[in-house]
């Protein structure tokens, strides 16, 4: 794992338990990283800025730290060691394209305690968190760390051309050599903040082969499962608006690019799930821990290291799923398939693996047991094809949006008119009925209005005439049709409405009277006409 994996339980109440590393006590590992590490920030400050060039990213420079100090080094009370720091200018270059001062960085690492986790993965590697939850430290590999050294120059370029990424940012690469043993360390963002609580914690790789979490690892207070757990339960996925959605793909999609062409493979996708209804609820229950430093609230900002700067930069989010609120820490609103509100965390990790002769052997035994297409260790390109996939069709979804068509539309208002047209007309009492018969009957007679509406087929825009009933100016048109069409398409934005004959006896009266439209029927015509005859049609 390259940043808090786990999200895991700090070591800080197992003193009687400490951890060894390569028959190293983890605190003296702390204590020397600390040392080291300050030690040689605060002397880069006296080199001038200048572009890195290429022979810069092959400088390792060396310091020798007495337990009883000297004129350049502090003196401490751990074992006397070598502290090696390696690239110093390329990796003050990655702090500063990040906007990581230098004060910041030592006053991160140096100032408090670094917290142990007590939740390594399946690596071995000791991890450690700074007290203000901004960086991860990781002990690696030699292997590991000779790769990276080799990878600056291409992960420089890459850098340059896209900050926002989720790949992991590397912000230092040291050697702490004592006793004849040799601890490398890589500082990194760290991925899961230890201050917003992960519910669900998944390392997903796109491969089904043995990608179960085991009985142990599901016994920790915060476990990390794995592709097949999440099949299993968020078998629908995670939702996003279609604006997060496609930022996150395309970035997912370039840095899978960047890394084929560095040849990795076996990488992973670190992925912490806070569900927002949850986190209110224990909000209420207990006290907030594990704040970061309130002197410190508003000074450090490091660039594109959250999950949301990292897809598509600050100032930029979602459709609202969830609103902007300062203890979001950065996740990516998303929603469940249950419609639970979630932040999520995530980074891709694990990235220094490279398709060697050792790998392509464990990949060409696992094929000829099992399928190919399924372990983990597979060729890069088609690693990459494959995570891609499982991202975009298993794990990442857009919602999509409900937007009736203008067809659709014009049914529902139909109906709903219809709807109301009936009702409308089953309400009118029987002594109104009568009153606004008695007034149309002293009106003049429009039996050629059937034919006056027809022939305005083609001309829409014309009403056909008729005589004002009110002095109020209101207006009663007895239709003789039981279909009313308004067209939309007038000019002015008028509605026109004209009757269409069918030879059917006058059954409706449609009445515009100061901004109000009032619909009768003739309780003849009504009895004579069947449900098909009575229905009232509007097309929009």
């Amino acid at each position: 794992m390259s940043s808090a994996a786990e999200n895991g339980d700090t070591a800080s109440g197992k003193q009687n338990e400490e951890k060894t590393y390569k028959k190293t006590a983890s605190s003296a590992i702390k204590g020397a990283i600390q040392l080291g590490i300050g030690y040689t920030v605060g002397n880069l400050t006296s080199k001038p800025d200048r572009d890195v060039l290429m022979q810069d990213f092959y400088v390792v420079e060396s310091v020798f730290l007495p337990s009883e100090g000297s004129n350049l080094t502090p003196a401490h009370h751990y074992p006397d060691f070598r502290f090696k720091t390696y690239a110093p200018l390329a990796f003050r270059y990655f702090r500063e394209l990040f906007g990581i001062k230098p004060d910041d960085y030592l006053y991160s690492i140096c100032s408090e305690p670094l917290i142990e986790l007590s939740n390594p993965g399946a690596s071995g590697s000791l991890f450690f968190v700074t007290s203000d939850d901004e960086f991860i430290i990781k002990t690696v590999q030699h292997k590991e760390a000779e790769f990276l050294q080799k990878l600056l120059p291409g992960y420089y370029m890459n850098l340059n051309q896209n900050p926002r990424t989720l790949l992991p940012k590397f912000y230092g690469l040291y050697c702490m050599q004592s006793g004849g043993i040799n601890i490398r360390i890589v500082v990194m963002n760290n991925v899961l903040p230890c201050s917003m609580k992960m519910h669900f914690t998944y390392d997903l790789k796109g491969s089904t082969y043995k990608r179960r979490a085991s009985r142990k690892e599901r016994e920790k207070s915060n476990p990390t499962f794995k592709d097949l757990d999440f099949l299993q339960d968020m078998h629908e996925g995670l939702y996003f608006d279609t604006e997060t959605y496609n930022a996150l793909m395309k970035t997912l999609q370039r840095d899978c690019r960047v890394l084929e062409s560095f040849k990795i493979m076996d990488y992973s996708l670190l992925l912490g799930i806070h569900i927002f209804d949850h986190s209110l609820k224990e909000k209420e229950e207990e006290n907030p821990q594990n704040v970061p430093d309130a002197k410190r609230s508003g000074t450090q900002k490091v660039l594109y290291s959250t999950a949301m700067e990292s897809i598509q930069g600050p100032g930029k989010s979602g459709d609202g799923i969830i609103t902007e609120n300062p203890d979001t820490m950065g996740g990516i609103p998303a929603k469940s398939h249950k419609g639970e509100k979630l932040l999520l965390f995530m980074g891709i990790i694990d990235i220094l693996q490279s398709y060697r002769l050792m790998k392509k052997l464990e990949h060409s035994w696992k094929a000829l047991v099992y399928d190919g297409d399924t372990v983990s260790v597979h060729r890069p390109s088609f690693y990459a094809d494959r995570f891609l996939k499982f991202m975009n069709s298993r794990v990442f979804k857009k919602i999509q949006a409900l937007k009736s068509s203008p067809s659709k539309k014009r049914c529902n208002s139909i109906a709903a008119l219809k709807a109301t047209s009936q009702e409308i007309v089953s309400s009118i009492s029987q002594d109104w009925k009568d009153e606004k018969r008695d007034l149309l009957t002293e009106g003049q007679s429009f039996s050629s209005l059937d034919e006056e509406a027809l022939g305005s087929r083609h001309r829409p825009d014309l009403v056909p005439s008729t005589p004002s009933l009110f002095e109020a100016a209101s207006l009663a048109t007895t239709i003789s049709s039981s279909s009313l069409y308004a067209n939309e398409h007038c000019p002015h934005d008028r509605t026109t409405l004209y009757s269409n004959s069918k030879g059917l006896p006058s059954s409706s009266t449609f009445t515009l009277e100061e901004g109000t439209i009032y619909l009768t029927s003739d309780p003849s015509a009504l009895e004579m006409q069947d449900d098909n005859a009575s229905v009232l049609d509007v097309y929009l």
